[in-house]
């Protein structure tokens, strides 16, 4: 089968109910506390993505019994420090930044050789933002200039750091924080705002952490060694996910969407600020808590009058997965939109920042475009009627994605290429879009 999509016409409108997928951000941690466990563990709404997978793999290498079902993943963990492997074992992390990152937390304590690698896309990616407070603890690291492959030996005598992180990155920050699992002793971390999944389901496991908020960054401390138990856990919806649905509506005419489910966790909810500040119609029902997660469903109605932003720098953080479809918001904004501050989108699965102009330039949509900056000259009555090729992006998913919500938002004739790149984070994707009506070869 062709690894591209061709889209013809634009999306006709709709009124449909949808269901996301898991939460890949905990599917992942999920994944990996359980397996410090000395108990089962067990999750439905596992999102079995490419980078989920990579992750169960990893631990099945690490020596953790790990069994899949249709409704359910089962964990049995060993414990801290409880891994079983050969000496000089290879780790692959495939695409996914969260897995390469996290699971060098979880490793500073091993006695032999090992090497983690990732594909062509995440071995291009920072890894020294994690090699070096990491290298506090104790552990050594041997490494490409910084990016994978990395070769790590871990010490028995692991001490509690100090670390502050000041990138606004939790896969920076949990790292620390798995290592600080497994370490005797107070570790304390002053971070910078980020998404703070680990944070909370540190707490509903009731391990010893305190986190102090403070208007810029958080203060986090640590106590290791404590025993961790079972984490049985229905995961909720992706909210990165649902926003791709959230924007195709907004976009198109005469459309209503419910969302269920949706993690609506205020880390990661962003997105939702900025494009309610545009105009966009979203608004959350049914809000509950589920094991330190906030939970809800959206409702989203087509918009027919978008406003420009001067996007204010606090959203950044919390919305970083959804720039590239907020920009597509702003294409169609009747001004000029302008966002700052963003030189951490070109740290992602490919430069984000760059892919965001481009995609833009190929829509006719004007803007000038900066290292850490970009602003978008909008047009309300934007539409297309030319032949549009996206390729070459890496296989970032969100790139993917983005230009098809671009295609079917705005029209012309669209050939968006590596389609296989979805099963990253979103395997259904294409399907969830055929459930609404699209028209997709």
């Amino acid at each position: 089968m062709p690894n591209f999509v061709e889209i013809k016409n634009k999306i006709t409108k709709f009124d449909k109910k949808l269901s996301i997928d898991g939460d890949k951000s905990l599917s992942i941690r999920w994944a990996l506390l359980s397996s410090q466990s000395l108990k089962k563990s067990k999750a439905s709404n596992l999102l079995l993505s490419e980078d989920v997978l990579s992750t169960l793999n990893c631990l099945k290498k690490l020596g953790i019994k790990i069994k899949i079902s249709k409704n359910f993943c089962e964990i049995i963990g060993l414990g801290l420090n409880g891994f079983k492997y050969k000496n000089n074992l290879i780790l692959n992390a495939g695409n996914s930044g969260t897995l390469g990152r996290l699971i060098l937390g979880l490793l500073i304590h091993s006695k032999k050789k090992m090497h983690l690698k990732g594909d062509k896309s995440l071995s291009k990616r920072d890894f020294l933002r994690v090699i070096k407070p990491l290298e506090k603890f104790g552990a050594k690291f041997d490494s490409n200039y910084g990016k994978l492959p990395i070769t790590i030996q871990g010490t028995n005598y692991t001490k509690p750091i100090k670390y502050f992180e000041n990138k606004g990155s939790a896969q920076c920050k949990s790292a620390v924080m798995f290592a600080a699992l497994n370490t005797l002793g107070e570790t304390i971390i002053k971070a910078k705002k980020s998404r703070d999944h680990s944070e909370l389901l540190f707490k509903y496991l009731k391990l010893p952490i305190k986190v102090i908020k403070r208007k810029n960054h958080d203060i986090i401390k640590i106590k290791g060694k404590y025993k961790i138990p079972a984490l049985n856990y229905k995961i909720p919806s992706d909210v990165s996910s649902a926003a791709f649905f959230i924007v195709l509506t907004a976009l198109s005419k005469n459309s209503r969407l419910e969302i269920k489910n949706v993690n609506i966790n205020p880390s990661r909810m962003g997105a939702f600020y900025i494009l309610k500040l545009m105009g966009v119609r979203i608004s959350k029902l049914n809000i509950r808590n589920y094991k330190g997660e906030k939970i809800a469903d959206l409702i989203i109605k087509s918009t027919k009058n978008i406003k420009p932003i001067n996007c204010p720098i606090k959203f950044n953080s919390s919305a970083i997965d959804e720039f590239l479809l907020i920009f597509l918001v702003a294409a169609k904004a009747k001004g000029i939109s302008y966002f700052k501050n963003l030189s951490e989108l070109n740290h992602k699965e490919s430069p984000r920042l760059k892919w965001g102009s481009k995609i833009l330039n190929k829509i006719g949509v004007k803007n000038i475009l900066t290292e850490n900056s970009i602003k978008i000259f909008g047009n309300p009555n934007l539409k297309i009627d030319r032949k549009i090729t996206i390729k070459n992006f890496l296989k970032d998913h969100r790139v993917f994605m983005t230009s098809v919500i671009a295609a079917l938002s705005f029209g012309g004739k669209w050939k968006i290429f590596d389609k296989d790149s979805i099963n990253t984070s979103f395997p259904s994707f294409l399907k969830k879009v055929d459930y609404l009506g699209a028209k997709i070869d």
